[in-house]
Protein backbone atom coordinates (compact mmCIF):
# COMPACT_ATOMS: atom_id res chain seq x y z
CA UNK A 1 0.00 0.00 0.00
CA UNK A 2 1.10 3.67 -0.44
CA UNK A 3 2.77 5.25 2.12
CA UNK A 4 0.89 7.48 3.85
CA UNK A 5 2.23 11.60 5.03
CA UNK A 6 3.00 11.59 8.26
CA UNK A 7 2.39 14.67 10.21
CA UNK A 8 3.78 15.77 14.11
CA UNK A 9 0.33 15.75 15.97
CA UNK A 10 -0.24 18.54 19.25
CA UNK A 11 0.02 17.14 21.85
CA UNK A 12 -3.63 17.54 23.29
CA UNK A 13 -4.52 16.09 20.27
CA UNK A 14 -2.70 12.73 21.28
CA UNK A 15 -3.76 12.55 24.78
CA UNK A 16 -7.54 13.14 23.02
CA UNK A 17 -6.87 9.85 20.68
CA UNK A 18 -6.11 7.85 23.95
CA UNK A 19 -9.23 9.04 25.00
CA UNK A 20 -11.44 8.53 22.15
CA UNK A 21 -9.66 4.95 21.87
CA UNK A 22 -10.50 3.91 25.55
CA UNK A 23 -14.35 5.54 24.59
CA UNK A 24 -14.25 3.64 21.86
CA UNK A 25 -13.61 0.50 23.88
CA UNK A 26 -16.20 0.85 26.68
CA UNK A 27 -13.86 1.61 29.42
CA UNK A 28 -15.95 5.00 29.94
CA UNK A 29 -19.63 4.15 28.94
CA UNK A 30 -22.20 6.46 27.39
CA UNK A 31 -23.29 9.06 30.35
CA UNK A 32 -19.93 8.38 32.35
CA UNK A 33 -17.91 10.91 33.43
CA UNK A 34 -14.89 10.86 33.12
CA UNK A 35 -11.68 11.00 35.65
CA UNK A 36 -11.00 14.30 37.01
CA UNK A 37 -8.61 16.78 34.96
CA UNK A 38 -5.58 15.99 37.88
CA UNK A 39 -6.22 12.17 37.59
CA UNK A 40 -6.17 11.89 34.10
CA UNK A 41 -2.78 14.40 33.98
CA UNK A 42 -0.91 12.16 36.37
CA UNK A 43 -2.13 8.77 34.58
CA UNK A 44 -1.01 10.17 31.29
CA UNK A 45 1.87 11.94 32.67
CA UNK A 46 1.52 15.44 31.13
CA UNK A 47 0.25 18.89 32.24
CA UNK A 48 -3.24 19.46 33.31
CA UNK A 49 -4.18 22.46 30.98
CA UNK A 50 -2.75 20.13 28.02
CA UNK A 51 -5.72 17.75 29.32
CA UNK A 52 -7.76 20.33 29.48
CA UNK A 53 -7.45 21.39 25.63
CA UNK A 54 -7.92 17.34 24.73
CA UNK A 55 -11.35 17.46 26.85
CA UNK A 56 -12.45 20.51 24.55
CA UNK A 57 -11.49 19.37 21.45
CA UNK A 58 -13.69 15.68 22.23
CA UNK A 59 -16.27 17.94 23.22
CA UNK A 60 -15.94 19.37 19.73
CA UNK A 61 -16.31 16.38 18.28
CA UNK A 62 -19.29 14.82 19.88
CA UNK A 63 -17.24 12.66 22.27
CA UNK A 64 -18.04 13.86 25.34
CA UNK A 65 -20.04 17.03 26.73
CA UNK A 66 -18.70 19.46 29.60
CA UNK A 67 -21.17 20.09 31.88
CA UNK A 68 -20.39 23.11 34.15
CA UNK A 69 -20.51 23.03 37.50
CA UNK A 70 -20.61 19.23 37.34
CA UNK A 71 -17.47 17.61 35.22
CA UNK A 72 -17.39 15.89 31.68
CA UNK A 73 -19.84 12.90 30.14
CA UNK A 74 -19.39 10.74 27.44
CA UNK A 75 -21.95 11.19 24.70
CA UNK A 76 -23.69 8.63 22.87
CA UNK A 77 -22.37 8.64 19.37
CA UNK A 78 -25.75 7.57 17.62
CA UNK A 79 -25.90 9.48 14.46
CA UNK A 80 -22.44 11.32 14.45
CA UNK A 81 -20.84 10.86 11.38
CA UNK A 82 -16.51 10.64 10.92
CA UNK A 83 -16.68 13.08 8.88
CA UNK A 84 -18.53 15.59 10.97
CA UNK A 85 -16.60 14.70 13.74
CA UNK A 86 -13.10 15.45 11.99
CA UNK A 87 -14.14 18.98 10.19
CA UNK A 88 -14.32 20.51 13.35
CA UNK A 89 -10.63 21.02 14.34
CA UNK A 90 -7.52 21.50 12.20
CA UNK A 91 -4.68 19.33 12.43
CA UNK A 92 -2.41 22.33 13.01
CA UNK A 93 -4.38 24.40 15.49
CA UNK A 94 -2.41 25.37 18.46
CA UNK A 95 -3.75 24.24 22.58
CA UNK A 96 -5.57 27.68 23.63
CA UNK A 97 -3.65 27.27 27.10
CA UNK A 98 0.01 26.51 25.39
CA UNK A 99 -0.74 29.61 23.23
CA UNK A 100 -1.46 31.75 26.05
CA UNK A 101 2.05 30.70 27.14
CA UNK A 102 3.91 31.43 24.19
CA UNK A 103 2.18 35.02 24.29
CA UNK A 104 3.35 35.16 27.83
CA UNK A 105 7.12 35.17 26.41
CA UNK A 106 6.69 37.21 23.11
CA UNK A 107 4.72 39.79 24.43
CA UNK A 108 6.26 40.83 27.75
CA UNK A 109 9.22 41.80 25.58
CA UNK A 110 7.19 43.67 22.88
CA UNK A 111 5.60 45.42 26.25
CA UNK A 112 8.60 46.09 27.54
CA UNK A 113 10.18 47.78 23.91
CA UNK A 114 7.06 49.46 24.09
CA UNK A 115 7.46 51.36 26.97
CA UNK A 116 10.95 52.26 25.56
CA UNK A 117 9.85 53.28 22.81
CA UNK A 118 6.26 54.25 22.72
CA UNK A 119 5.24 58.16 21.29
CA UNK A 120 2.35 59.64 22.20
CA UNK A 121 -0.36 58.77 19.64
CA UNK A 122 0.72 54.96 20.86
CA UNK A 123 0.12 55.65 24.17
CA UNK A 124 -3.46 57.67 22.82
CA UNK A 125 -4.06 54.51 21.09
CA UNK A 126 -3.67 52.01 23.88
CA UNK A 127 -5.99 54.56 26.04
CA UNK A 128 -8.98 54.28 22.91
CA UNK A 129 -8.43 50.95 22.64
CA UNK A 130 -9.08 50.15 26.73
CA UNK A 131 -11.89 52.72 26.22
CA UNK A 132 -13.60 50.40 23.23
CA UNK A 133 -12.81 47.09 25.50
CA UNK A 134 -14.85 49.09 28.77
CA UNK A 135 -17.93 49.99 26.36
CA UNK A 136 -17.95 46.96 24.83
CA UNK A 137 -18.09 44.95 28.31
CA UNK A 138 -20.55 47.67 29.41
CA UNK A 139 -22.94 46.33 26.72
CA UNK A 140 -22.49 42.89 27.65
CA UNK A 141 -20.43 42.17 24.92
CA UNK A 142 -16.68 39.93 24.64
CA UNK A 143 -14.63 43.19 24.23
CA UNK A 144 -12.17 41.02 21.68
CA UNK A 145 -11.66 44.02 18.77
CA UNK A 146 -10.32 46.47 21.38
CA UNK A 147 -8.28 43.54 22.91
CA UNK A 148 -6.81 42.87 19.58
CA UNK A 149 -6.43 46.57 18.81
CA UNK A 150 -4.53 46.87 22.66
CA UNK A 151 -2.28 44.38 21.87
CA UNK A 152 -1.40 45.01 18.20
CA UNK A 153 -0.30 48.78 19.40
CA UNK A 154 1.82 47.70 22.05
CA UNK A 155 3.85 45.55 18.85
CA UNK A 156 3.18 48.22 16.47
CA UNK A 157 5.52 50.74 18.85
CA UNK A 158 8.53 48.47 18.21
CA UNK A 159 8.54 48.63 14.83
CA UNK A 160 9.87 45.43 14.29
CA UNK A 161 7.84 43.57 11.13
CA UNK A 162 8.94 40.17 12.26
CA UNK A 163 7.36 41.00 16.16
CA UNK A 164 4.12 42.44 14.47
CA UNK A 165 3.47 39.43 12.92
CA UNK A 166 3.81 36.81 15.21
CA UNK A 167 1.98 38.72 17.36
CA UNK A 168 -0.75 39.32 14.83
CA UNK A 169 -0.55 35.67 14.42
CA UNK A 170 -0.74 34.56 17.88
CA UNK A 171 -3.76 36.92 18.57
CA UNK A 172 -5.65 36.13 15.32
CA UNK A 173 -4.76 31.92 16.23
CA UNK A 174 -7.26 32.94 19.56
CA UNK A 175 -10.48 33.15 16.89
CA UNK A 176 -9.78 29.34 16.25
CA UNK A 177 -12.61 26.99 17.09
CA UNK A 178 -10.43 25.49 20.06
CA UNK A 179 -10.03 28.55 21.70
CA UNK A 180 -13.68 29.80 20.67
CA UNK A 181 -15.20 26.50 22.79
CA UNK A 182 -12.77 27.14 25.73
CA UNK A 183 -13.76 30.85 25.86
CA UNK A 184 -17.25 29.87 26.01
CA UNK A 185 -17.14 27.70 29.01
CA UNK A 186 -14.74 30.64 30.98
CA UNK A 187 -14.97 33.60 29.16
CA UNK A 188 -17.55 36.36 30.85
CA UNK A 189 -18.39 39.83 31.13
CA UNK A 190 -16.69 39.62 34.90
CA UNK A 191 -13.87 38.25 33.67
CA UNK A 192 -13.20 40.39 30.75
CA UNK A 193 -13.52 43.70 33.50
CA UNK A 194 -10.88 41.77 35.39
CA UNK A 195 -8.28 41.82 32.48
CA UNK A 196 -9.45 45.33 31.64
CA UNK A 197 -7.93 46.34 35.01
CA UNK A 198 -4.92 44.16 33.98
CA UNK A 199 -4.91 46.36 30.65
CA UNK A 200 -4.92 49.00 32.72
CA UNK A 201 -2.13 48.20 34.25
CA UNK A 202 0.25 47.87 31.05
CA UNK A 203 -0.64 50.63 29.75
CA UNK A 204 0.07 52.73 32.95
CA UNK A 205 3.63 51.44 33.03
CA UNK A 206 4.06 51.77 28.94
CA UNK A 207 3.29 55.53 29.85
CA UNK A 208 5.27 56.01 32.05
CA UNK A 209 7.93 54.34 30.04
CA UNK A 210 9.02 52.01 32.83
CA UNK A 211 10.15 48.73 30.64
CA UNK A 212 10.34 46.30 33.79
CA UNK A 213 7.03 47.38 35.18
CA UNK A 214 5.33 46.95 31.83
CA UNK A 215 7.14 43.66 31.47
CA UNK A 216 5.59 42.61 34.85
CA UNK A 217 2.26 43.51 33.91
CA UNK A 218 1.91 41.74 30.81
CA UNK A 219 3.64 38.65 32.58
CA UNK A 220 0.62 39.00 35.19
CA UNK A 221 -2.08 39.48 32.54
CA UNK A 222 -0.98 36.22 30.88
CA UNK A 223 -0.72 34.40 34.03
CA UNK A 224 -3.71 35.79 34.86
CA UNK A 225 -5.60 34.87 31.66
CA UNK A 226 -4.30 31.23 31.64
CA UNK A 227 -5.74 30.96 35.83
CA UNK A 228 -9.41 32.07 34.29
CA UNK A 229 -8.86 29.54 31.01
CA UNK A 230 -7.62 26.82 34.05
CA UNK A 231 -10.71 26.91 36.84
CA UNK A 232 -12.13 23.98 37.39
CA UNK A 233 -15.16 22.63 35.47
CA UNK A 234 -17.27 22.38 38.92
CA UNK A 235 -16.78 26.07 39.82
CA UNK A 236 -17.31 27.81 36.34
CA UNK A 237 -20.48 29.20 35.11
CA UNK A 238 -21.22 29.90 31.57
CA UNK A 239 -22.78 33.33 31.45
Amino acid sequence: MPLQTVEPQRLYRQIAEQLRVLIGRGEFEVGARLPAERDLARQLGVSRPSVREALIALEMQAWVEVRTGSGVYVLDRTGVTQQAANDTLAPAEWGPLELIRARRVVEGETAAIAATLAKRKDIDTLRKSIEAMTADADRGVMPLQGDRDFHSAIVQASGNGVLIETVQTFWDARRGPLFVRLGGHFETVRSWRAAIVEHHAILEAIRVHDAGAARAAMHAHMDKSHARFSASWRRTKRV
